[in-house]
């Protein structure tokens, strides 16, 4: 897949710098935790998929230090610059569609992208087929189909219209290919792809500035879809984005499922 295939949510756009600070603020805790319990240090050999924002790519780095290595991979790196320079390396890649780029990674990690994958099973397999004998690998991702609204408290019009929205959200990504109920069987795709020591949670953000940033962002940034699809009126997202400007509304995220295991 490449960025002009369509994809809902594409990185060039000014949006997405938005959503990426949004998903720092709500998952960053979590992933690193995670990392933190798989072990990483010095010297490590990483390779950070479908990398997008800059957050965890800092953060590996600083934890593989000099003798280390982070390879950060998107369809679009247009956003990496700032961190493209060692232990980082920047390169152009689709993990649904391209070879590995590199075999015997200590860890590789993927957050928020292979339910975006048309190939996931093509992905997943990628992904371990890089690690190294003894590699972990940690996949992170939504399944909004087991959450599918913004507000799970829906007692009045504003969180009915925001409900309706996320719907008409739902249906864009699913007409693109986006599997809204992978998170949860990533802990048995993991199994099936030979991991051993699987392990899986999930954090479900209910309310907080970054969920409501969020929301703003990928409205915003959906907008026109939206329109076109005859999901909703220029009307009704107006009225949306003053509601949720207003700071009256509790606005949640899809759950984020992370699962993790290593290879034999």
């Amino acid at each position: 897949m490449t960025p002009s295939d369509g994809y809902l949510l594409d990185n060039r756009q000014a949006e997405a710098g938005e959503r990426f600070d949004a998903f720092a603020s709500l998952f960053d805790p979590t992933t690193f935790r995670h990392l933190e319990r798989l072990g990483i240090g010095a010297g490590w050999r990483c390779w950070e998929v479908g990398a997008g924002g800059t957050s965890v790519v800092s953060w590996l780095a600083r934890k593989v230090g000099p003798t280390g290595t982070v390879l950060a991979t998107d369809i679009d790196t247009s956003r990496l610059d700032t961190v493209a320079r060692p232990p980082v390396e920047v390169r152009t890649h689709d993990v649904g569609g391209d070879e590995p780029p590199g075999r015997g990674f200590d860890l590789v990690h993927a957050r928020l992208v292979l339910v975006h994958v048309p190939d996931r099973e093509r992905a997943l397999r990628t992904m371990t087929e890089a690690l190294r004998p003894g590699g972990r690998l940690l996949i992170e991702d939504a399944d909004p189909a087991l959450q599918p609204l913004t507000c799970p408290d829906e007692h009045g019009p504003e969180e009915r219209l925001a409900n309706r929205l996320r719907q008409g959200f739902r249906r864009l990504l699913a007409e693109r290919g986006a599997d809204l109920s992978y998170g949860r069987r990533l802990p048995r795709l993991l199994r099936e792809a030979g991991l051993r020591q699987v392990e899986a949670d999930a954090h479900f953000p209910l309310t907080s500035p970054a969920c409501t940033a969020l929301e703003l962002a990928t409205v915003r940034q959906i907008r026109g879809r939206l329109v076109e699809a005859g999901l909703a009126t220029d009307e009704d997202i107006d009225r949306h984005l003053a509601n949720v400007a207003a700071g009256g509304m509790d606005l949640a995220t899809a759950p984020m499922i992370s699962a993790w295991g290593r290879k034999v």
